[in-house]
């Protein structure tokens, strides 16, 4: 609740809210790893200046993080602290009229991992996690759990009703959604707090320079 808080006030600096989501990331992900099965490893173990035989474990299935861009990037460095050989595989989104649109996706063709975390700091209306989950299973990934600090109730219960297989690991529920789909009291916009920018108002500057809206010279004077 302390370090949640942190995150919600107007005051935390970019730095402070990056070392805060962090810290909370790590902790959500040792609880939504500690399932990952293991298979024994031969390992020796030095005593003295003598070796020791041991069996020791290693994780069993092949991980996979896929953050969310932006706000996603905030969460990638703790988990691979906790699963350090992950695969990281980006998926870009961003909302238009409270949809999701895709604008990036670095999955490789062929899906070898055995789970998937999705990585998003905010549950808010669940439309974006949705939208990768969807992607997720049409990719073929057995296992999906998605990670984030702040979901709301109603995107919460969203995923779980029509993804029942999809576990979900969250730091804190808030109750009120509004209707353009603000989480309240939320954490504001994960991706410029993280970063430091600007909220973006104009869907074009978020599109590939090919796909703007051309101006032509008389518009630009």
């Amino acid at each position: 609740s302390h370090k949640i808080s942190i995150l919600r006030s107007s005051s935390t600096i970019p730095s402070a809210f990056r070392s805060v989501l962090r810290e909370l990331t790590y902790h959500l992900g040792y609880e939504a790893t500690a399932n990952l099965s293991t298979k024994p490893v031969a390992i020796t173990v030095p005593v003295g200046n003598n070796h020791t035989e041991y069996t020791g474990a290693s994780l069993k299935e092949k991980v996979a993080l896929v953050p969310i861009l932006r706000s996603g990037l905030g969460m990638v460095d703790s988990m691979l602290e906790l699963v350090p050989n992950a695969a990281v595989h980006h998926i870009g989104m961003y909302r238009r009229e409270m949809m999701p649109v895709q604008y990036y996706n670095r999955l490789p063709k062929k899906c070898e991992a055995d789970i998937a975390y999705v990585l998003d700091p905010i549950i808010a209306t669940s439309n974006t996690v949705m939208s990768v989950v969807g992607i997720l299973k049409k990719w073929g990934v057995p296992k999906i759990h998605v990670i984030s600090v702040v979901g709301s109730e109603e995107g919460v219960n969203t995923i779980a009703r029509a993804h029942p297989d999809v576990k979900i690991t969250v730091g804190t529920i808030d109750t009120e959604l509004t209707e353009e789909g603000v989480i309240l009291p939320g954490i504001g916009d994960a991706g410029d707090r993280l970063f430091g920018t600007p909220l973006i108002q104009d869907d074009e500057e978020l599109m590939h320079p090919s796909k703007r809206r051309k101006t032509s010279i008389d518009e630009s004077k």
